[in-house]
């Protein structure tokens, strides 16, 4: 079933944050006008100000449709394991759903470029996506490797190795033409992510033999 037509007022906010994902990620907020974020939305520069109340908080509102797309794609924390094998298996689950929104078409290619580059510039909304996406992913699965290893799950050990678990996603996200280039792929399928994430996880068995 289709979704009903939004009302001309939220189509008018729903276009605002659209252009706002695009036009941020691609020039950064100093970069993008508000008459360039206007235009793009096919409205008046006015709406911004009605809709939003400034340039800041279209940002805002941004961060939190991103926010909103994390929360779908990648879901809540399960019931706590009881095992390492039960661990194990949860990541690897954890894993898939990031890898799903970070390579995959689960979100709107802006919103990623949004995400990356709010993360990189230290905005305001670097913080919310800290907030909504990094911290509590990152607590997930610490508890999760604390389990699969008998570490504690708040040791220096641990954050550091679920670091470098996410930055290598990171990894394959921002460098997504130079892997592509390399391995041959015209784009990332299911296929491709279903490689990605099959070596990835080989990686993480590894590490967690090691401790």
């Amino acid at each position: 079933m289709s979704k009903p037509p939004l009302p001309h007022s939220e189509k008018t906010r729903a276009a605002l944050i659209a252009a706002g994902l695009h036009l941020f990620s691609q020039l950064g907020y100093a970069g993008a006008s508000t008459r360039a974020i206007a235009g793009r939305a096919e409205t008046n520069v006015a709406s911004i100000a009605y809709h939003f109340g400034s340039k800041e908080g279209l940002r805002t509102a941004c961060a939190e449709e991103v926010a909103r797309l994390i929360g779908e794609a990648v879901g809540q924390a399960g019931p706590q394991p009881v095992g390492p094998s039960q661990a194990r298996a949860a990541i690897k689950s954890t894993l898939t759903r990031v890898a799903g929104f970070l390579l995959g078409d689960v979100a709107p290619p802006d919103a990623i470029g949004f995400m990356l580059r709010e993360l990189s510039e230290g905005g305001p909304a670097a913080d919310l996506v800290y907030a909504r996406m990094i911290e509590p992913t990152h607590q997930r699965l610490c508890v999760l490797w604390a389990v699969a290893t008998g570490l504690a799950e708040e040791s220096e050990q641990v954050r550091l190795a679920v670091f470098a678990l996410m930055g290598q996603l990171f990894y394959f996200r921002i460098a997504e033409r130079i892997v592509r280039r390399r391995m041959r792929w015209q784009a990332y399928g299911p296929g491709e992510i279903s490689k990605i994430i099959d070596t990835l996880t080989r990686g993480i068995e590894s590490a967690l033999a090691g401790g």
